[in-house]
């Protein structure tokens, strides 16, 4: 018998253990509690959306775009302070599929890599994540373009 099969059975038993012992998440508590927040995210969207049309003149088309500056701007502003990191501890998902949590992601790498200053720290490293969900959003948004081409202009 080798070494390596040796050592590999203190390992599994210890993973069978803490897996028994540890504390099963509560799924629906915790979608609840995603579904409320994400909700109360996009309502505050809405509510901003309305503002912007009642209170500035917006026409209600054009309304999204300071909309989703302004809630991007709270966000940053938020986890700057260190409070949307706390919500979303507690909320989970919820706090992660809205722009918000875009906007989130960018400002915590920003924050997380400013000590190496602001060019190689900050600029070099805030954009990793969002590098890739621009690409990949971009490559989508291509491939559903050419699929919504063909399917409605070939089957007329």
């Amino acid at each position: 018998m080798s070494s390596a099969n040796v050592d590999k059975k203190p390992q599994e038993a210890y993973q069978k253990l803490a897996k028994k012992h540890q504390p099963r998440p509560n799924v629906l508590k915790n979608c609840v509690k995603a579904f409320v927040v994400g909700g109360a995210i996009c309502m505050l969207g809405q509510g901003l959306s309305q503002m912007y049309v009642k209170w500035f003149g917006f026409p209600p088309e054009k309304a999204g775009n300071p909309t989703v500056a302004t809630l991007i701007f709270l966000s940053c502003l938020l986890t700057g302070l260190g409070v949307y990191d706390r919500i979303g501890q507690w909320a989970g998902a919820g706090t992660a599929v809205p722009v918000t949590g875009f906007a989130n992601s960018i400002a915590s790498a920003a924050l997380e890599h400013r000590s190496e200053g602001f060019v190689l720290g900050v600029g070099g490293n805030m954009f990793k994540l969002a590098g890739s969900v621009i690409v990949f959003g971009t490559v989508a948004a291509f491939f559903i373009g050419i699929i919504h081409y063909f399917f409605f202009h070939w089957i007329k």
